[in-house]
């Protein structure tokens, strides 16, 4: 067998094995994180109902994080014939469909263990989805090791922000839906909310559109991923200074600025300058 064949192999079976743990595994264990995870809120609830907004956010984004991920399953079984045969389009749909259940199993990961804790099921999903994604940046072949390695870790800190800033996103909404002088908003320190829920939220969506993109090396997913990091850097900070309660949102900056950071340091092993857009 030449060894030319066998990164194509193992790629393939990788898809496969993914593939198919979103489709059978992950919808299970997805439903067993979310029935623990409303069990524990619905308790402190009785005492504390300021999370009750948890109960309709967590029951919607969990059931939707799953399709995605079983959706993203589907992809993965549908393009590994082409996978096999070494076709270069499926890169930026095997980076795309991997990050689903990076960055979905990772958000669901987040409130598990804050309110259930033991045992963490949704991380199980993170890191299959973890395992095919580094692994189409290792067995893919770059012109030097050092574009595999700026790739590698750009792509990582696009997913690691992702994550965060969807997070963000919801406590943001988990805040508002409570608020005492609903539907009004009392004070600076409330519609704030407004703006950097929204704000980081839209960042997401940016974020996953420069995936396939930057892997084609096109200049427009990386000026996606540059605004998405700006945005989140320009209206994190005033949110955290404003409320100072939480450093979720300077946990959120730092991410933004590593991930812009590497994105002009990587500029040329991530961009083909010469690439029409």
């Amino acid at each position: 067998m030449k060894k030319s064949k066998i990164p194509k192999i193992i790629k393939s079976i990788i898809a496969v094995a993914v593939g198919l743990f979103m489709l059978l595994v992950a919808p299970t264990l997805v439903q067993i994180s979310l029935e623990a995870l409303l069990a524990e809120i619905v308790d402190t609830v009785i005492t504390e109902p300021k999370f009750a907004s948890g109960i309709a956010l967590f029951s919607f984004f969990y059931p939707l994080w799953r399709a995605l991920i079983y959706v993203a399953g589907i992809v993965l079984l549908a393009i590994t014939p082409s996978i096999l045969k070494g076709e270069a389009w499926t890169m930026k749909i095997e980076l795309t469909a991997y990050a689903v259940p990076s960055i979905g199993g990772m958000f669901m990961f987040l409130p598990y263990i804050s309110w259930v804790g033991g045992l963490p099921i949704p991380i199980f999903i993170c890191f299959v989805g973890l395992v095919g994604y580094m692994s189409v940046f290792l067995l893919h072949r770059y012109e030097s090791t050092s574009e595999k390695i700026g790739n590698l870790i750009t792509f990582t800190f696009v997913g690691m922000l992702a994550t965060h800033a969807f997070v963000i996103g919801i406590g943001a909404q988990r805040m508002l839906l409570t608020r005492l002088a609903a539907p009004f908003f009392d004070g600076l320190e409330w519609w704030i909310l407004t703006m950097s829920g929204e704000i980081n939220w839209i960042a997401v969506l940016m974020l996953f559109a420069s995936i396939p993109m930057m892997a084609e090396r096109n200049k427009s997913g990386w000026w996606l991923a540059l605004v998405s990091a700006l945005s989140i850097i320009t209206i994190n900070i005033p949110t955290q200074i404003i409320r100072t309660s939480t450093l979720d949102y300077l946990i959120g900056v730092v991410l933004a600025t590593a991930l812009l950071a590497f994105l002009l340091i990587f500029r040329s092993r991530l961009v083909d300058e010469d690439q029409r857009d």
